[in-house]
């Protein structure tokens, strides 16, 4: 097995089994993300960091060296799974990023309700994030805004959403060929900033992309998610100082 995707395997391993292993947390409620930061000392990065995540992306800055950002995906199977509070898709190694000069490897798709990154204040109906990892280690997640519209749906979507498991814990394997680049818009600008992780333990380092242009999706669409999760967000952090920076 290439190096590249032993490492993609380590990764998803970790990220389970490190949202198993620690404190219960849920988006709502006396563990809700208020007091992620309290519920476990491995959680402390959720109250007391200073590069956390979303951002309400407000005020940004042009920087021209900012590359375009490369995407080589690969069609294959994925896996569905219900965690109690979400939807992942777990992707095949082959998959990989290019952005800025360094090769990441995609894992997983995280799907949200409603938008996890507002623009200006105000939310999309849904976030997909494509999250990422590197050989050695860095992170980068790009997400993607969804908005219902009344056109035809997403394809890749009524793949996916066909087997949607809608019972906590349960998984559904998608066994047709299908690529995440379905879930990508045709204009790839972005917006980059370093944060975090959207969930306990809200590890830092991350490298954001969120695309600018948002992508359409039928309104059975958005209601097949959002009945299973009317709200899987976690609210906005403070920049304390960050700039966010745009490509274009």
């Amino acid at each position: 097995m290439r190096q590249s995707a032993i490492a993609v395997l380590l990764f998803g391993c970790a990220t389970l089994c490190a949202a198993q292993s620690g404190a219960n947390w849920t988006y709502e409620g006396k563990t809700g993300p208020l007091v992620w930061g309290r519920l476990d000392p491995s959680y402390q990065a959720c109250s007391k960091g200073h590069q956390q995540s979303p951002l309400d992306i407000r005020s940004t800055h042009r920087d021209k060296s900012l590359q375009p950002l490369e995407f080589h995906y690969m069609a294959g199977p994925m896996t569905l799974e219900n965690t109690g509070r979400g939807i992942i898709a777990r992707v095949d190694p082959g998959s990989d990023l290019v952005a800025n000069g360094i090769r990441y490897h995609l894992v997983e798709l995280d799907f949200h309700h409603p938008s996890e990154h507002p623009i200006k204040g105000k939310l999309a109906d849904m976030e997909i994030d494509l999250v990422h990892r590197s050989d050695d280690g860095k992170v980068a997640i790009v997400a993607v805004r969804l908005n219902q519209d009344r056109g035809f749906p997403n394809a890749l979507l009524s793949s996916l959403w066909a087997r949607l498991p809608k019972v906590a814990g349960t998984s559904a394997k998608v066994t047709e060929l299908v690529s995440a680049g379905g879930l990508l818009p045709e204009d790839r600008g972005y917006w980059t900033y370093i944060g975090s992780e959207l969930t306990p333990p809200c590890a830092e380092g991350v490298r954001w992309y969120v695309l600018e242009e948002d992508l359409s999706i039928s309104r059975d669409q958005f209601r097949a998610f959002a009945n299973l999760y009317r709200m899987n967000t976690r609210p906005i952090e403070d920049p304390h100082g960050r700039r966010i920076e745009s490509n274009e």
